[in-house]
């Protein structure tokens, strides 16, 4: 399957959705305590919707790590040693 593909290691992108999500949760706790003016509920909101997004997150980055574009990616040289020995070149 091309989405796990990339040229980022699955745990790097596992743990860079664990590092966003928890950040992203904390945020969420704060608004949801600040809308409600209770922490119990602001705390299962922000509890409910770390699990979803992990998982959103992981595959939306997996994504991205197989689409090149807007990237600077190393080219890939052939082996020419074959054809710089017939050149004389070796």
């Amino acid at each position: 399957m091309i989405l796990f593909h990339g040229h980022e290691a699955h745990t790097r992108s596992v743990v860079k959705a664990i590092s966003w999500r928890t950040l992203g949760s904390i945020d969420t706790f704060l608004l949801g305590w600040l809308f409600t003016g209770s922490a119990k509920a602001a705390g299962a909101i922000a509890g409910t919707e770390v699990i979803t997004k992990i998982g959103l997150y992981y595959f939306h980055e997996r994504v991205w790590s197989s689409i090149s574009w807007g990237t600077k990616r190393p080219q890939v040289e052939e082996d020419s040693a074959p054809i710089r020995a017939e050149a004389g070149l070796l």
